[in-house]
């Protein structure tokens, strides 16, 4: 489930507000090892343009 939420993410980065709402929602449905490697895998490879990370992984 992992590597499927990293493709879409990297898919939609382009666009801020549908990289935000696929991430919550992938937040929502992954389960605690998982996310901790999202979190990890999101801030190496978007933390430059998407500052919505620091909301999202609260």
């Amino acid at each position: 489930m992992l590597e499927y939420v990293k493709l879409i993410l990297e898919k939609v980065s382009f666009d801020q507000q549908l990289f935000e709402k696929e991430l919550k929602k992938s937040i929502r449905d992954l389960i605690e090892e998982e996310l901790i490697d999202l979190k990890k895998w999101c801030y190496e490879n978007f933390s430059k343009e998407h500052e919505i990370l620091n909301r999202c992984f609260v």
